[in-house]
């Protein structure tokens, strides 16, 4: 995908300081304010001194019913955006709401606690801020997403997080997919978005802004349920064999791309899983799981 170099670049080089602007985080939580109450919520990839994720939940703590907010920081104590995350302690931070009346999170209402270690989402102190959190939602190193991804679903963590529609791809992604334990949420527009970032933007596609990177292919999952997942599709088609045909040694149907893409919106696969049934020539085998 030609508007994805900027993120493969960036996952080439493990480089992961993709900051969220704060109406993408808007328009996409706006969706799920039912799930908040009484719920302790976790930013475990975000400075919370500059990260927009702190800034939403701790500005609309009340409005949300929040019980507890926490953020966790990798090795960076400066208000710099885009420090080289190199200094000696990492920082975590708890806010219980407003207790001025003044709705707005004061200094003196955050607690502020240093970590042993880096602050790295896969430490055993981060883990155990994990434990007691309810809901997860941040934007994770996009290098390090399925590891993240498969830390969610081993404490059984609900979750709304950003990362790349070609993690669906990926073997041990599609089955979370595929069993109803993750799917997409609403998503950014037009399947793109533009993130705060020091690194060069060398997208080939338009709408560039400045001081920002163009990343395409970017979506939010979730396990969180939203009205989105039980609206129904429009059906236009009646299935026959001759059209659709099915793998010949896997449990799925063949759908041609030109359907997947246009009317179905759908992401394509590179690699098919299994051979298919017949020998049209003019039908391109694609790895789509129904």
């Amino acid at each position: 995908m030609a508007g994805n170099i900027n993120l493969h670049a960036a996952n080439k080089a493990k480089k992961d300081e993709f900051y969220t602007q704060l109406v993408d985080i808007e328009n996409e939580l706006r969706h799920y304010k039912v799930h908040f109450k009484g719920k302790t919520v976790l930013c475990n990839c975000d400075d919370p001194r500059v990260s927009n994720f702190f800034h939403y939940f701790s500005y609309n703590f009340e409005q949300l019913g929040l019980k507890k907010l926490i953020t966790t920081c990798y090795k960076n104590q400066n208000r710099d955006l885009f420090s080289q995350n190199d200094s000696e302690r990492a920082i975590w931070l708890e806010y219980f709401g407003d207790r001025n009346g003044n709705r707005v999170p004061d200094p003196e209402e955050i607690g502020i606690h240093y970590f042993k270690g880096d602050g790295d989402f896969r430490s055993q102190e981060c883990i155990e801020l994990l434990k007691e959190a309810d809901i997860v939602v941040t934007n994770p190193p996009f290098s390090l997403f399925r590891e993240y991804v498969a830390q969610l679903m081993e404490f059984e963590k609900k979750f709304v997080i950003i990362g790349n529609q070609n993690a669906v791809t990926n073997k041990d992604f599609f089955p979370l997919i595929r069993d109803n334990k993750i799917w997409l949420g609403y998503d950014f527009k037009g399947g793109a978005g533009h993130f705060y970032s020091k690194y060069e933007d060398v997208a080939t596609a338009g709408d560039h802004r400045e001081g920002m990177i163009r990343v395409s292919g970017v979506n939010w999952f979730t396990n969180l349920e939203i009205q989105k997942r039980h609206e129904d599709l429009i059906l236009f088609k009646t299935y026959n064999a001759d059209d659709y045909p099915k793998y010949d040694n896997y449990d799925a149907m063949y759908l041609p791309v030109r359907q997947r893409r246009l009317r179905f919106q759908l992401p394509l696969f590179p690699q098919p899983p299994a051979r298919r049934a017949g020998t049209n020539p003019q039908l391109r085998a694609a790895n789509l799981h129904l």
